[in-house]
């Protein structure tokens, strides 16, 4: 999403996929993300997203393929 040389504080966010990235605190949040919760450092917020986000997949596909099964 950004360069982040320079920024100590991070946010980790999220958009309507279920997808993570890390923003740093001091920039407004791009249109489409939102804070997630946690703040912290680079490594942090990124080993908090390594924990969190378990299936890589965006939302619309996870839906679409659990549609898929209860139709077969």
């Amino acid at each position: 999403m950004l360069k982040e040389e320079g920024y100590s504080l991070f946010l980790v966010v999220i958009n309507h996929e279920e997808q993570y990235s890390i923003w740093p605190k001091e920039r407004e949040i791009p249109v489409g993300w939102k804070a997630e919760g946690k703040e912290g450092s680079k490594q942090e917020c990124l080993d908090h997203i390594e924990n969190v986000w378990t299936n890589m997949r965006p939302l619309s596909l996870r839906k679409e393929t659990a549609d898929a099964e209860r139709n077969k």
